[in-house]
């Protein structure tokens, strides 16, 4: 029997396998509104058997987006504008998810396909340092500034489950606002939020503590981190294990295990399953559920990922985009009788 096409039960969601899309950015929201290009997106992922679709990084408050195209959830009209996706989803049998950003000193950046084209407000983060050339510099963020982003984390959560949204993620990986913060790299600050690991992990776990407030007690909790910053006197994996048995006291119940993106130039060695260990040492050390990411395309190498105990759920982004239907014929290949859209049934063979 398939591991992958088994079911998995967090708090009182139960999703029907344990193959999940990742949030992948669209750029393609107006003023943080989704509109049909995300339900398409979505909707198609949800229509190929993926029993988690999670819409992409969407920002807390407006000035947390990465570019102007990024998705929000900072007022009760963004919310109305994704019931109809969580609606269609949950109707395709997936459970719809969001994961929650704010992009740090990685804002106010042009869309891919926009070079050239700036955007238009001063970042925040930890401290006043640049990710890259070309990049904004961003302001160092009062206290009064964290405590705000506290808030709209929480804020947000609200708004998700207004949305009809059944599971929220915050973005805590790749060198965005929390993972600004707790790498030693990028946070020089002098005050209760910088200096040691615990003044470091300060916002992230003062953010999940507002967010799993404001967030049903029956719905699941996820949190996307960066298990290291593939840099010498970076944040480590032994670093990520402290944060996430901190994580797990709060109410977290996965982790969605990722790495790099927080130093600009680092060589991160890319490929099949290098971030899968990262998975398995939370999973072991922290006790927690957790989610492998990156360069999983194969359905006998997800099947692996999750048969072997390496994580609970595999996550996959690029593979998805390249073919929406990669659940239906992942489970062709294991073996493995699942329901197809009653729309699809002449095509099942």
């Amino acid at each position: 029997m398939s591991r992958l096409f088994s079911p998995l039960k967090l708090r009182g969601v139960e999703f029907k396998n344990r193959v999940f899309v990742s949030p992948m950015c669209q750029y393609s929201a107006e003023d943080g509104l989704p509109d049909d290009w995300h339900l398409v997106h979505l909707g198609s992922r949800a229509v190929g058997g993926a029993g988690l679709v999670m819409a992409e990084a969407t920002a807390v408050c407006p000035e947390g987006r990465i570019s102007p195209g990024d998705a929000g959830l900072w007022s009760d009209r963004h919310a109305s504008a994704f019931q109809r996706i969580t609606r269609f989803l949950k109707e395709q049998g997936s459970v719809p998810a969001v994961q929650l950003a704010h992009a740090g000193r990685k804002a106010s950046t042009p869309r891919p396909w926009d070079d050239g084209v700036e955007a238009s407000w001063t970042p925040l983060a930890p401290s006043a340092i640049r990710f890259d050339e070309g990049y904004p510099m961003p302001r160092e963020m009062t206290l009064e500034d964290i405590n705000q982003a506290v808030a709209q984390f929480a804020g947000a959560a609200s708004l998700a489950h207004q949305a009809g949204f059944e599971v929220i993620e915050l973005h805590f990986a790749h060198g965005y606002l929390a993972s600004s913060f707790l790498s030693p790299l990028t946070n020089q600050r002098g005050d209760a939020y910088g200096g040691s690991r615990e003044n470091r992990m300060r916002f992230p776990l003062e953010a999940a503590a507002a967010a799993r407030k404001a967030w049903p007690q029956e719905l699941p909790l996820f949190v996307r981190i960066s298990a290291t910053d593939w840099a010498e006197g970076g944040w480590s994996l032994d670093d990520s294990i402290a944060l996430c048995r901190r994580l797990k006291d709060l109410g977290v119940d996965l982790i969605d295990c990722s790495s790099g993106g927080v130093i600009h130039g680092v060589k991160v060695p890319a490929a099949p399953d290098f971030q899968v260990p990262f998975a398995a040492a939370i999973r072991k050390e922290a006790g927690l559920a957790t989610g492998a990411v990156g360069l999983i395309t194969q359905a006998e190498q997800a099947e692996k990922i999750v048969a072997e105990g390496r994580a609970d759920a595999v996550f996959l982004a690029r593979e998805l985009l390249r073919d929406p239907y990669w659940p239906l014929h992942a489970a062709k290949k294991l073996g493995v009788d699942v329901p197809w859209p009653k729309q699809y049934l002449r095509a099942k063979s």
